[in-house]
């Protein structure tokens, strides 16, 4: 009779060990391969963009996107380190010319793309749509065309959005106001028409809004007060109309507000006193009429001031002297009347002091002499008499040899300008 005796499983171990290692070393050598076939695909996607780059003036890509180096090492591209995948890609300010491939899409991990401030042109690909991960995206100062893609409102992580200085044309897609982490928006200086898009005051976490220089219409919203956390707003060079809502002063985080070159009505709003923050305040250019509200002394952290070209009226306010850090004050074809007040000497770092084609009279104030850093000056087609401190004249000369002046006629000043 032949026994079978069973083989005790401290036997069994040893025989197993070879199976298990061999499927340890297929399991590794599959991940191994999935990781160097990712890169791969990243790899070729470069070198797909790298062909449709036409010019390359400096040779940074035809003499560092060689594949005889790791794809992390390229110039402007960044690994992440776990998973050995491109995750940024700045090419901005190289002076590249050439399109954008649809391939770009297939770079599943990027977070970042910047290929600002070079000569790219055509349409933005619709594979980009892809890029679920971006963060930060810039196009801006390139010579793209076509509408804003609709499916830039679907990228749920992205927080700056740059895409100034294109000649994209059509409106502002209502899906970007599911941009619901959106800090940074930049569309200036395009072709777009249309209004704002209601939806785009859903962007709560908004800091800096760009619109300028495109063909916009509608009034300013009043939903504008939604974005409470802007500090900087330009909307100059459109064609918005009607009055500047008194929402505008709940953003009270505003530093920079650019309403100029418009066709806005009314009065400046005396909510702007909300405004503790603002430096630079420009409504040039549109017909507001009214007076300088007397409140703008309360803004004392303001340096730029432009309010000229309007349909203003009565006097330059005496509070204006409160404005002790301005630099720059442009009130000129304004149709203010009496006389400058005295009060403009506390304002020792004035640069640039435009009053010209006013209905100002009365004499110039001696203590302007006193303005030592004052560069511009022109108070020309008003009717004032006096006349400026003969050294304080001989100053701005010698700080400005190479300048332009032209100085008095008579008693009355028409103009006195340095560059």
């Amino acid at each position: 009779m032949i026994c079978l005796t069973p083989i005790s499983n401290f036997m069994a171990k040893p025989s197993f060990l070879p199976l298990m290692f061999a499927l340890l070393s297929a399991t590794f050598g599959v991940i191994l391969s999935a990781k160097y076939s990712n890169i791969t695909i990243d790899q070729s996607v470069l070198l797909a963009l790298k062909l449709d780059i036409t010019h390359d003036p400096h040779n940074f890509l035809a003499t560092n996107w060689s594949i005889s180096t790791s794809v992390c090492n390229w110039i402007g591209v960044i690994c992440g380190s776990k998973q050995h995948r491109i995750t940024a890609l700045d090419l901005s300010s190289m002076d590249l010319t050439g399109t954008i491939p649809s391939q770009l899409g297939n770079l599943s991990f990027l977070a970042w793309l910047d290929i600002g401030d070079n000569n790219f042109h055509g349409s933005l690909p619709i594979e980009l749509a892809d890029l679920h991960r971006l963060e930060y995206l810039n196009f801006g100062n390139n010579n793209l065309d076509g509408k804003i893609p609709y499916w830039l409102g679907y990228f749920a992580k992205l927080q700056s959005l740059y895409l100034y200085g294109n000649n994209f044309d059509g409106v502002i897609p209502f899906t970007l106001g599911n941009l619901s982490k959106l800090e940074m928006l930049n569309l200036g200086r395009n072709q777009i028409s249309g209004r704002v898009p209601n939806s785009l005051f859903k962007c709560k976490e908004l800091e800096f809004l760009s619109l300028y220089n495109n063909s916009l219409e509608g009034n300013v919203p009043t939903e504008i007060e939604n974005w409470t956390l802007l500090n900087t707003l330009y909307l100059d060079g459109n064609y918005f109309k009607g009055e500047i809502a008194p929402a505008i002063g709940n953003l009270i985080s505003l530093v920079t507000i650019n309403l100029s070159y418009n066709n806005l009505t009314g009065r400046i709003p005396n909510s702007l006193i909300k405004c503790k923050e603002l430096t630079y305040l420009a409504f040039y250019g549109n017909s507001l009429d009214g007076s300088i509200p007397m409140e703008i002394g309360n803004l004392t952290k303001l340096q730029y001031l432009f309010l000229g070209s309007n349909n203003l009226q009565g006097k330059i306010p005496h509070t204006i002297g409160n404005l002790t850090s301005l630099i720059q004050i442009g009130l000129s074809c304004s149709n203010l009347i009496g006389e400058i007040p005295s009060v403009i000497g506390n304002l020792t770092f004035l640069q640039t002091f435009l009053l010209a084609n006013n209905k100002l009279t009365g004499e110039i104030p001696s203590i302007i002499s006193n303005l030592t850093s004052l560069k511009i000056i022109d108070f020309s087609h008003n009717n004032l008499t006096g006349i400026l401190s003969f050294f304080f004249l001989l100053l701005l000369q010698l700080s400005n040899p190479s300048g332009c002046n032209r100085t008095l006629l008579s008693i009355i000043i028409i103009c006195f300008t340095i560059f």
